[in-house]
């Protein structure tokens, strides 16, 4: 009888240590995916990797010189942090998506700028001019003296002054700093910690570019993605509010509001758009991606991917940030980095084909031939005899060096 017993207990341990030895086994292969693309990601001067699974790190890594603890700048992986902003105000009543800029920049009142909506500066399609010194930070009062170069809602054009028109905006609602807003709002719930976020000449927060990051703060925030808003069982913005920052609009479905979308455009519009012509592929093969795939993006290829269908959050950060910005930009691929990153067991796929852009000597943005012949501009400039406020002033002062681009 104690024999018997005995002798099952000894299967029944032996079956156990099989399945921790078959699971290692499965594990291992997975690691290894998780380490080509870490591979691939420190070959492009990449300092962190880190990979988040059903709320477990399951990959980290950091190369270089980089460290868990080093916060590193996310560029435009800062603008990402707008949106989260605007939720929460809709969540406590400050603001709506859809109400007029004008309605508390009151000065925009009787211009061809009154009828812009906030929820058309965060999808920047407002339609505001890129100052001549397109790669430095206006600060809020200046951005918010920036006169109409497209009609509304017709175009979309990536730049930093909606972003601080935004600040503006939340400044005047809160009648005190957005950042502590956020912080209290989000970032302290969340048990984000932000390292250092940088100012503009005027004292204020800058939301186009600024914050410092350690990879593990900068995937709090995914996680917070993941729950919809909520963290702790609260929710800390509106969930219609947060189901909008993933909408695309009608004129660049890949971008929704201060967030990237991984979803088909036409080659057409991606090569004539500015950062998504020189700064990502994403849009060259967006079926690699899962389909609900959302992305936050900065210079120097600074990422953070959310997949709710993987749910899933995967931060890389990189050094050269000042270098991508002056135009030494890397050939950086996020198609190839996900193929590594999702690989199956065992394979090592090769990059994927790029398609092939000639400009054919036109400048950038404006007019681009493709190989197909298809020509492809930019919509047309509102006619407008505004005066640019502020924009003499702006190219007289050295201003902060933040690019044009991601």
């Amino acid at each position: 009888m104690l024999g018997d017993k005995a002798g099952r207990l000894v299967e029944m341990s032996m079956k156990r240590l099989l399945g921790i030895v078959l699971a290692l086994f499965w594990a291992a292969p997975a690691l290894a995916d998780y380490q080509a693309a870490a591979t691939y990601s420190a070959s492009y001067r990449g300092i962190s990797l880190l990979v988040i699974e059903d709320g477990e790190v399951v990959f980290e890594d950091y190369p270089g010189d980089g460290a868990a603890d080093r916060a590193q700048p996310l560029a435009s992986g800062t603008k990402s942090f707008a949106g989260i902003m605007a939720a929460a105000a809709v969540q406590d009543g400050l603001l709506t998506l859809d109400e007029r800029v004008s309605d508390t920049i009151t000065e925009w009142q009787g211009s061809l700028r009154e009828e812009i909506t906030i929820r058309q500066l965060l999808n920047l399609t407002d339609g505001l001019r890129v100052p001549r010194r397109a790669g430095r930070v206006p600060p809020y009062n200046m951005a918010a003296q920036v006169r109409l170069g497209r009609r509304p809602g017709e175009s979309f054009v990536y730049s930093p002054v909606p972003f601080q028109v935004f600040g503006e905006v939340m400044r005047r609602k809160l009648d005190g700093d957005p950042l502590e807003y956020l912080t209290r709002r989000v970032l302290d719930p969340i048990g984000l910690e932000v390292a250092e976020w940088r100012e503009g000449r005027d004292g204020n927060p800058t939301w186009p570019t600024g914050a410092q990051l350690t990879a593990r703060n900068w995937a709090r925030l995914g996680e917070f993605l993941l729950a919809r808003g909520a963290w702790n069982g609260e929710q800390l913005v509106s969930p219609e509010a947060f189901e909008e920052l993933f909408i695309g609009s009608d004129v660049n479905p890949a971008y929704g509001l201060t967030w990237w979308l991984i979803r088909p455009v036409s080659f057409e519009f991606a090569a004539s758009t500015p950062p998504m012509d020189d700064s990502t592929d994403f849009w060259q093969h967006p079926d690699v991606f899962p389909d609900d795939m959302v992305m936050a993006a900065g210079a120097g290829d600074q990422r953070l991917y959310v997949s709710w269908e993987r749910n899933m959050v995967v931060v890389r950060q990189a050094e050269g940030i000042i270098g991508a910005l002056m135009g030494h930009r890397l050939s950086w691929s996020d198609v190839q980095f996900w193929r590594l990153l999702e690989a199956p067991p065992g394979e090592r796929p090769d990059p994927l084909p790029p398609v092939i852009i000639t400009p054919d000597g036109m400048p950038r943005g404006a007019v681009v031939q493709l190989p197909s012949g298809a020509v492809v501009a930019l919509p047309p400039v509102a006619e407008s005899d505004e005066e640019e406020a502020g924009e003499e002033e702006d190219e007289r002062e050295d201003g902060e060096f933040v690019g044009p681009t991601f």
